[in-house]
C-alpha cells in the first residue's frame, strides 16, 4: 500500500489494482474477485460502466451497489459455471486495451497453488506475458510455496519475474520510530530495553509491534526489562487457550518433535543422531514424518539458521510450559 501511495504521486494516472486472494478456494472465486477488483477502479462513471460490462463479459454477471454509509460504489461479480477460463481471458483483454500504465498486485498470491484446477499457473503465465502495459507483483506470506512456484523449473512461472524479499526493519531506524512514541507519553524507552527485544525477535515486525505496544499501554510504568517481561507473559497467557487447542490437533509424536524444536529454538540438523537421541525422539523415519506434517501446516518453518517454530510467541510459551 505504501508502494501505491509513492506511485500514486509520482505518475497520478496510473490505474492501481490490489487483489487479495487469501479467501479464494477455486479458478472461480480467483476470478470473481478479480473482476471486481478491476472494475472498481477503472471507471469513475459506475452505471455507465455497468452497462458496458455486461455487454463485453458473456460469462460475468458484475453487480453495483452503493455503501449506506460512505455511499461509495461498491462491486461484485456473479459468474456463470463453466466460463471461468473464458471469462479471465475476456478480463485481460480489457486490460490489454488500456492506454494508462496499470499495476496490478495479487497478494497471497499461493492460494492458486491449492486450487483444484491444475492448469491455473500455466493459464495466468500465457495471458500475463502477452500484456505489455501491465505491471503485475505477486507477493504472499507463504515463501516457500512462491519460492517452489517461481524458482521451480517444472512451473510456469519460471523466470518470469524479479524476486524479492522484504527483510526486517533496520534497528536504529525502528528504535527511533518508537521511542518518539513513548517520548509523546512523557516516558523513556531505553535502548537496550528495546534492543533485547528486536533481538529477541530478530526485528520481525509483528512481534516488536506487539511487545511495544503492550507497553506502551502501560501507562505511567517505567520501561524496563522487568515490564517487557510481564507483557510477554500477559500474552503468552492470552493465547494459551489457543495454544493448547493447537497441540490437539497433533499426534504425541508431533507434540514432542514440536516440543524439542521449541526448547532449542533453532534446528540446523532435526534428523541428526543428537538432537532425536536428546530428546528422546523415536526413529529417524517417524520424526521425518512428524515433520513434514508440522511443515504443511506451517506450525514449523526452515530458515536459514534451521528449523523453528513458525509463531515465535508459540514457540516461547512451548519452551516455558514444557
Amino acid at each position: 500500500m505504501h508502494l501505491f501511495h509513492q506511485l500514486r504521486r509520482q505518475v497520478p494516472k496510473v490505474v492501481i489494482v490490489y487483489v487479495d486472494l487469501f479467501s479464494t478456494e477455486n479458478l472461480a472465486d480467483f476470478t470473481r474477485i478479480f473482476a471486481a477488483s478491476v472494475f472498481s477502479v477503472i471507471e469513475s462513471n459506475p452505471a455507465k460502466l455497468l452497462k458496458r460490462l455486461t455487454s463485453l463479459f458473456k460469462g460475468l454477471r458484475p453487480k453495483l451497489s452503493f455503501n449506506p454509509l460512505t455511499g461509495q460504489p461498491e462491486w461484485s461479480v456473479d459468474i456463470v459455471q463453466g466460463t471461468e477460463s473464458c471469462s479471465l481471458e475476456q478480463i485481460f483483454d480489457y486490460l490489454g486495451q488500456m492506454d494508462e500504465e496499470c499495476y496490478i498486485a495479487f497478494d497471497e498470491f499461493q492460494q492458486i497453488a491449492q486450487y483444484p484446477e491444475k492448469n491455473v499457473e500455466a493459464l495466468l503465465r500465457t495471458r500475463i506475458q502477452h500484456l505489455h502495459n501491465i505491471h503485475f507483483i505477486f507477493s504472499g506470506s507463504q515463501a516457500h510455496i512462491l519460492g517452489e512456484m517461481f524458482l521451480s523449473p517444472k512451473r510456469p512461472f519460471y523466470q518470469s519475474s524479479s524476486l524479492k524479499s522484504i527483510g526486517t526493519i533496520d534497528e536504529h531506524s525502528y528504535y527511533s520510530f518508537a521511542k518518539a512514541f513513548f517520548e509523546s507519553q512523557g516516558r523513556s524507552l531505553p535502548e537496550k530495553v528495546f534492543d533485547d527485544v528486536y533481538s529477541r525477535y530478530e526485528g520481525h515486525t509483528w512481534y516488536v509491534q506487539k511487545v511495544m505496544n503492550q507497553l506502551f499501554g502501560k501507562k505511567d510504568r517505567t520501561i524496563d526489562e522487568a515490564l517487557v517481561k510481564e507483557v510477554v507473559s500477559e500474552i503468552l497467557q492470552e493465547n494459551e487457550y489457543y495454544y493448547i487447542s493447537l497441540l490437539r490437533a497433533y499426534s504425541k509424536g508431533q507434540v514432542k518433535l514440536l516440543k524439542a524444536v521449541a526448547k532449542e529454538e533453532k534446528v540446523r540438523e532435526i534428523l541428526s543422531g543428537e538432537f532425536v537421541s536428546k530428546y528422546r525422539l523415536t526413529a529417524s523415519s517417524s520424526v521425518k514424518g512428524a515433520l513434514l506434517r508440522l511443515m504443511n501446516d506451517e506450525v514449523l518453518y526452515r530458515s536459514d539458521q534451521g528449523y523453528m517454530v513458525y509463531d515465535r510467541f508459540f514457540g516461547q510459551w512451548l519452551a516455558e510450559k514444557f
